[in-house]
């Protein structure tokens, strides 16, 4: 994925860049029915479904991560079927909730 990530950053650049009227283009390149969505992410990237949660009653967040490359993906799918990727980073962690001593 470390190629992914100057493409995005240069589209999201030019994205900004443009008039507010005019289409973006990153969302031919970053928007994609879920099951081409998940394929992507999961072969041809090696990521998986790290974390789900609503986001209103027309969308679900997902959290994508690869375990050794520490990538991480937040799309967005919505009920539509159509699933966008919103940010992207590196680092990730997961973390253990602490037990309440109580």
């Amino acid at each position: 994925m470390d190629w992914f990530k100057p493409l995005v950053s240069t589209l999201l650049i030019a994205a900004f860049a443009l008039p507010a009227q005019a289409a973006s283009p990153i969302g031919e390149i970053l928007c994609a029915p879920r099951d081409e969505m998940k394929t992507k992410l999961s072969q041809q990237f090696g990521a998986h479904q790290a974390g789900i949660g609503t986001r209103g009653p027309e969308a679900v967040m997902e959290v994508w991560t690869h375990d050794r490359s520490g990538d991480w993906t937040l799309v967005l799918t919505y009920t539509n079927g159509n699933s966008c990727i919103v940010a992207m980073g590196e680092n990730w962690e997961q973390m253990t909730p602490a037990k309440d001593p109580a």
